[in-house]
């Protein structure tokens, strides 16, 4: 391995993302040490943008340890709104439920996040490169060159993969210890970032003939919307009047009509449903997209990342407080309950709201789906199962 630096710490995390640095957060609140360790740059990682629906949960965990921006600059939804062939359902959380969610973008919480511990002092190395993990049922290791070329092994007594759906984390535990679970849908988002007012207060998930759109907001003067295609579609290839027509079919209509604007940035998002099961393997633990992924529906993704990292905390805080092991071995069993159900939701919302292609029985497949949609819009528990599951089971 060469000369190297040692470092050594109590805990080691991969991944400076939102779920690695609020775990480096956490735990450096509560005098335990680590050092993030990320391949990408700041910059990279702040410009990537991603959805951001907060449930309260995390909402309360961000807010609860001093990150409170979002109270500030994010925008609170009460409910979501249906639009089923142009007539409009809303689902009101706060009266179905009692919750709210928090819409504020993923690279928002990961600004707060980075800019919090560098000025608490924490350790985050970014843009590091040649970066490898050794005895993950001992001490782990890991082994890394930063961004000035400098050789490091940071040494530690746990180690967390939150390094995203691309884990190398993940890949570190054999074969024979873990299984891994996995959908792909037949189907993608094209994604658009608009210059334009916002065209509703809260949400807009649509179903029509023409299949599933998602008109989401991002600031007072850009709009994030979405609509289903196929995974093949090339973004380039799309021109503004093309993409609004297809948003029209799928949104407007009984006097509702989306406010339209130049596309200033446009992608195809394909997804998928995976977890991999136990979340741990010896000393290694897993949190976030590293340990699972789904599909962009229900908004899960971030704050099942979140919801791991509070379980991850807890067990963590007990383990270095007390010397008692019983909490974080219980982990992976805690929040695989959680990522299950999410896994549910996120897959039952997929398959509710798009037009499948394949489906053979085309005629069919969409009377039926129609037929689902009016039996839990016309029913108040059929919303307040929506809202449950969409505000995130709180306090279960």
């Amino acid at each position: 391995m060469g000369d190297r630096t040692v470092i050594t710490t109590q805990v080691a995390i991969m991944g400076a993302g939102p779920a690695g640095l609020m775990l480096s957060h956490l735990l450096a609140q509560a005098g335990i040490e680590s050092t993030v360790v990320e391949i990408r740059s700041r910059a990279d990682i702040s410009a990537t943008i991603r959805a951001g629906i907060l449930e309260a949960g995390s909402v309360d965990l961000l807010v609860g340890s001093g990150i409170d921006n979002v109270l500030r600059n994010g925008h609170e939804h009460e409910g979501t709104e249906f639009r089923v062939n142009g007539e409009s359902h809303r689902i009101d959380f706060k009266d179905l439920v009692g919750q709210s969610v928090w819409l504020y973008p993923q690279n928002d919480v990961f600004d707060d996040l980075s800019a919090r511990r560098e000025a608490d002092g924490g350790d985050v190395r970014y843009s590091c490169s040649d970066v490898s993990t050794a005895d993950l049922t001992g001490q782990p290791k890991v082994f890394f060159t930063d961004s000035d070329g400098a050789q490091f092994e940071l040494r530690a007594q746990i180690l967390v993969g939150a390094d995203g759906s691309r884990s190398h984390c993940r890949f570190q535990i054999p074969e024979n210890e873990r299984t891994w679970y996995f959908n792909e849908y037949p189907f993608a988002w094209f994604g658009i970032l608009t210059e334009a007012p916002r065209s509703a207060d809260e949400l807009i998930y649509a179903n029509s003939e023409h299949g599933f759109a998602l008109i989401s907001q991002r600031t007072d003067t850009v709009q994030r919307m979405y609509f289903q295609c196929d995974p093949k579609t090339n973004a380039a290839d799309w021109t503004d009047e093309q993409i609004w027509e297809q948003l029209r079919a799928r949104v407007n209509g009984n006097g509702f009509e989306l406010k339209e604007g130049p596309v200033i940035d446009k992608m195809v998002l394909p997804f998928r449903s995976f977890v991999n099961a136990p979340m741990r393997y010896g000393n290694l633990f897993l949190a976030g997209d590293a340990a699972h992924t789904v599909p962009p529906t229900g908004a899960k993704g971030l704050n099942l990342a979140l919801h791991d990292v509070k379980l991850l905390f807890e067990g963590l805080d007990s383990f270095f407080s007390t010397g008692s092991s019983a909490l974080v071995d219980s982990y992976s069993d805690r929040a695989l309950d959680r990522v299950w159900k999410a896994q549910n939701f996120s897959y039952w919302m997929t398959t509710l709201l798009h037009t499948v292609p394949t489906e053979e029985n085309h005629a069919f497949f969409r009377a039926r789906q129609l037929g689902e949609l009016r039996s839990l819009l016309e029913s108040e528990h059929g919303r307040a199962y929506i809202a449950e599951c969409y505000t995130g089971w709180q306090g279960k």
